[in-house]
């Protein structure tokens, strides 16, 4: 295995359309656990954007497209960390109760910090911010962007 793991999201958008995210268990190991899993097993493939804010960030992992759901696996233990939320950071969704992260992520536009310390951030996108820029908007979009594949490398 690689030193460096790598989550590309494959959107679809034109050639070359991969957002390739760099996983960061040295900060969240069980987040990337868990990506690196339902990445595996096909999870993502077919996700949508369902949540895509201007300045803000683009929220997918919802198996339904509606942001009210996850996988079947149990919710995670909160990874709060250090980490700051900035253009390009990866983090994880959650409902108010801090372990309730379970395979909904989102993807910062812009600096966020008054997340900090209160998501788990997983990674940073190391390539591909431009195709995270040209998702469609909106809560939900009227055409979501999707994941057509994601994979672990």
């Amino acid at each position: 295995m690689a030193d460096t793991l790598t989550f590309t999201l494959d959107t679809g958008n034109g050639e070359g359309g991969d957002v390739v995210i760099k996983l960061r268990p040295d900060l969240a190991p069980g987040h990337v656990a868990r990506i690196t899993e339902l990445a595996n097993e096909g999870f993502y493939d077919g996700i949508k954007f369902h949540r895509v804010i201007p300045g803000f960030m683009a929220q997918g992992g919802c198996p339904n497209g509606t942001g009210m759901g996850g996988s079947d696996k149990p919710d995670l233990k909160a990874e709060f960390n250090a980490e700051p939320h900035v253009r390009g950071t990866c983090s994880m969704a959650r409902t108010a109760v801090p372990d309730s992260a379970n395979s909904q992520f989102f993807i910062c536009f812009d600096d966020a910090h008054f997340l900090d310390g209160q998501y788990t951030v997983w990674g940073q996108v190391e390539s591909g911010m431009e195709h995270v820029d040209a998702l469609p908007k909106g809560e939900p979009p009227r055409e979501p962007g999707k994941i057509v594949k994601a994979t672990i490398s």
